[in-house]
């Protein structure tokens, strides 16, 4: 673990719960550090970590806190940035970084987990929460919302993205060309387990990749007036596949709300079919028009020669399936009022006696050997579970045999730690090397302990055991440990010591 170290003060060893680990000062730390931000942490701001950090090293973002106007360059590669005890709120307030948003992923293989990001705005009104520069990226379990862009990514066929467990809200400038998520020509899109609702007048998804895998997903929108995790929008498509390519479209919830841009719902080289392959497979979605317009399901680009495969999808509303002739029409079931358990509450599961129970046929596997069927159904918020098939698979998103149940509603843990000095006795005096044991303990778990001297912060490990070797400089110190539980408790105990010369 690498730690600032003030002058006065030189850690001469850790012991940590599974070994002993030597550093020096002076030759400071080769391995991968962990870095920690917040009240009380080793930095006050996520971007003063983030400057610091070195690749393959970890950011954590104590939840919680709302950092504004925190904006900057994410260099190192190998890196993860992920938020702790809480889900942290990463606001711009008007700032950028480089004129393009508010973390610019330059490193590669970066990953980002469980931080809420909203505010970003540049001037050329394209600005993005995440603008992804660098090669490979994973984003999840995160909430952006209220960005110029949620997530923008430029040109790169090297690059891998995924993004899965994440909900995207109302992002968009409001001209079209903005979006909640935005990829460029990359190598592949992985999105999966998300809800991206409201874009504001762009995209609910909009990506240029080679290949794109879109499954077990809910695209959406609130009724104006309406109250949602974030204000109602007006679409366009809910995904555009402008490029073509090979595309996977399984097991979605894909909604075309009353208010929108564009009556249609899912778009495939409507931009030209410049990427290589040119094969859609939408199956067991459910699609929604809630539009009195109709328009069409499933757009098709006139420049795409290959017939599309839509099988096994439940189409409600009014309008046509798809634009193209020869498209593979199999099993799929249309009607304007489908029997789902609870439309208007978005249950989507077949009703008692729903003729489109039992009633899809195998589809079997992709050219590439992808396999088609679905294995899993969506489950809000960004979450998804196991599709259990009880017979035929049902046509659809959802299996009317599966009971959808919402997670366990977490016990509010109101216990705070203990902490305790075992080393050194309060009021001891001693030498300069001073031996420090701090020892932690709590009902759920002790996630980790900062000790701190005199007021600032030496040294912060993970778990509920420190022990450590100082040398302080002669005289009276205040030594501090506060050790955190997983809901975000404390408990601070202290002690002084007098050392000599």
């Amino acid at each position: 673990m690498r730690t600032a170290v003030q002058p006065s003060l030189t850690i001469k060893k850790i012991c940590l719960q599974g070994g002993a680990l030597a550093l020096f000062a002076a030759a400071g730390a080769a391995s991968a550090a962990t870095l920690t931000v917040g009240p009380g942490m080793a930095f006050a701001t996520p971007c003063a970590a983030i400057t610091r950090a070195a690749a393959g090293d970890v950011v954590e973002i104590t939840g919680g806190t709302t950092y504004s106007g925190d904006v900057c360059t994410v260099a190192a590669s190998n890196l993860t940035i992920r938020g702790v005890n809480g889900r942290p709120r990463i606001d711009a307030a008007g700032m950028n970084a480089a004129g393009k948003g508010t973390w610019v992923i330059t490193g590669n293989s970066v990953v980002v987990e469980n931080v809420e990001m909203l505010g970003a705005k540049v001037p050329d009104q394209n600005g993005a929460a995440l603008r992804l520069e660098g090669t490979h990226f994973t984003l999840r379990n995160s909430f952006l919302h209220d960005n110029e862009n949620g997530v923008l990514s430029g040109v790169n066929t090297a690059s891998d993205i995924v993004i899965e467990g994440t909900e995207f809200g109302h992002n968009g400038f409001g001209t079209g060309y903005t979006h909640n998520v935005y990829i460029g020509n990359a190598g592949s899109l992985t999105f999966r387990h998300n809800y991206s609702h409201d874009a504001h007048a762009g995209h609910n998804l909009k990506s240029r990749a080679r290949i794109n895998t879109i499954v077990y997903n809910r695209f959406s929108s609130t009724a104006p007036g309406a109250t949602g995790t974030t204000a109602a929008g007006q679409p366009s498509y809910e995904i555009d596949l402008p490029n073509a390519g090979t595309a996977y479209v399984i097991g979605n919830v894909i909604q075309q709300p009353s208010a929108n841009q564009n009556p249609h719902l899912l778009a495939y080289g409507m931009e030209g079919a410049t990427n290589p392959g040119q094969d859609l497979y939408v199956v067991n979605n459910t699609f929604l028009n809630d539009s009195s317009s109709g328009g069409t399901y499933v757009l098709i680009g006139a420049g795409v020669s290959t017939p599309a495969l839509l099988q096994n999808n439940v189409i409600a509303g009014i309008g046509v399936l798809s634009n193209q002739p020869g498209a593979i029409d199999r099993s799929n079931y249309r009607s304007a009022a489908p029997a789902f358990v609870d439309r208007a509450n978005f249950d989507l599961r077949p009703g008692s006696g729903a003729p489109f129970i039992n009633a899809g046929t195998p589809v079997g596997a992709a050219a590439s050997g992808y396999a088609l069927a679905p294995a899993s159904q969506y489950r809000h918020i960004a979450q998804s579970e196991p599709r259990a098939v009880d017979g035929a698979i049902d046509i659809g998103a959802y299996e009317a045999a599966t009971v959808a149940t919402p997670p366990p509603v977490p016990v509010l843990d109101t216990v705070v730690p203990r902490v305790a000095f075992a080393a050194p006795l309060n009021g001891i005096t001693t030498k300069r090397n001073v031996k420090i044991s701090v020892t932690a303990s709590d009902n759920v778990g002790v996630t980790q302990i900062v000790l701190m001297v005199d007021g600032k912060v030496l040294t912060q490990v993970a778990g509920a055991t420190l022990n450590i070797t100082v040398s302080l400089t002669p005289g009276a110190h205040v030594l501090s440990a506060t050790a955190f539980d997983r809901a975000g408790n404390q408990a601070t105990s202290t002690v002084t010591v007098n050392t000599g010369r």
